[in-house]
């Protein structure tokens, strides 16, 4: 199924065409959801996780990255450091790229930089995909392992209490069982120390991805029974789940994806430690008054 998923250069345009649809700029889920809606690719390729063993990141998100990549090395599109994409000026004059100009530009511009240097490692780098920043991110494809591999379901539950009473929940509860729909839990959200409401959770260990399938049959078991509903899980969801979740007419439920997990471990020290670097800058002017 791997085979089938678009190259990285077949998903410039598509990726230009989505951020025009997104009004000129987009955060990387909302580019990837509108990507994927644009060129109509089946669940079964969407879902296709790339290195499954040591992540849950989607083989099509990977390629979009690349993608991302080179476009912005050919001008046309810049990044905050708030994780927002945007057009260039440049790229809002063109109507679509040639993918084989770009990458040959971006390939040529790299071994210019290389043979300027004499430093194969600096433009091997150069041409790294720049997706959530991931120089440095190596954490999360250990802890995805730890999180899918290490512990079991009802560590995993328990885990998942924690991260919630860690974010303000309330009367957190693990009541999973067989036959009560897929519901891990309960607890209730307070808003400001004012206002509540119940939420039911599900939380799902899985490498894969989590489609629209599993958001209705959690939403079946949570119809009159909260609020809300939540469904937290280490892998990933599909365009599709995340449109059946915020369905007009239907309960809302809220999606919190690994990368999303990965996030709330690390901001609340949860087996992720952070640690400073310190950095040492020598002032040279400084020694000129003594």
């Amino acid at each position: 199924m791997e085979n089938q998923v678009p190259s990285f250069d077949s998903l410039m345009n598509p990726l230009l065409d989505a951020l025009r649809e997104l009004g000129g700029s987009g955060t990387i889920d909302e580019i990837y959801e509108k990507a994927v809606e644009l060129i109509q690719l089946p669940h079964e390729v969407v879902s296709v996780i790339h290195n499954s063993d040591r992540g849950n990141q989607t083989e099509i998100s990977y390629r979009l990255a690349w993608a991302r990549t080179y476009l912005k090395k050919y001008g046309l599109l810049e990044n905050s450091s708030r994780g927002v994409w945007s057009l260039t000026s440049k790229a809002k004059e063109i109507e679509s790229v040639d993918p084989a100009e770009v990458t040959r530009f971006v390939r040529e511009s790299a071994r210019r930089e290389q043979a300027k240097n004499q430093d194969i490692e600096k433009a091997t780098l150069d041409l790294s995909p720049e997706c959530e920043a991931e120089q440095g991110e190596e954490w999360r494809e250990e802890l995805h392992y730890i999180l899918t591999q290490n512990l079991d379901p009802a560590a995993f539950e328990r885990l998942i209490q924690r991260v919630l009473r860690e974010s303000g929940f309330i009367h957190v509860e693990i009541t999973g069982r067989t036959g009560d729909g897929g519901i891990d839990g309960k607890g209730i959200a307070r808003i400001h120390g004012f206002m509540s409401f119940h939420v039911i959770f599900q939380c799902k260990k899985w490498k894969g991805s989590v489609g629209a399938a599993e958001i209705r049959d959690f939403r079946g078991a949570m119809v009159g029974r909260a609020d809300k509903g939540l469904f937290i899980t280490t892998g990933v969801f599909t365009p599709a789940a995340i449109k059946e979740a915020t369905r007009d007419g239907a309960p809302p439920i809220d999606l919190v994806d690994g990368d999303q997990l990965a996030e709330k471990l690390k901001e609340f020290g949860l087996g992720v430690e952070r640690e400073m670097v310190e950095q040492v800058t020598v002032r040279p002017e400084w020694f000129d008054h003594i």
